[in-house]
């Protein structure tokens, strides 16, 4: 938030308190850029993705997530829903 841009190996991986729909919404607000959201199941699926654009209102995943992964748009094309994701340590 209030960051000029997002550099394209960049992004946040927030985690919500429960598996939801509405606990793992996301707002745009302040936001001086468009990013990649990736939403996540609770066994790391892709339950779905889009582009946020900067300062819309709300954003909430189709079906319940337990991770965001907020990305530069760029990356939105390397998730596809059901797709498996793991994270390694740098």
């Amino acid at each position: 938030m209030l960051q000029p841009r997002l550099g394209e190996h960049e992004g946040i991986a927030l985690v919500a308190d429960s598996s939801g729909i509405v606990s793992s919404s996301i707002h745009m607000f302040f936001m001086n850029f468009d990013i990649a959201v990736i939403w996540l199941d609770s066994s790391m699926h892709v339950v779905d993705k889009t582009i946020a654009k900067k300062w819309h209102p709300y954003y909430a995943p189709k079906n319940p997530a337990l991770y965001t992964l907020e990305l530069h748009t760029s990356k939105i094309a390397e998730f596809n829903k059901n797709d498996q994701v793991k994270f390694n340590d740098a």
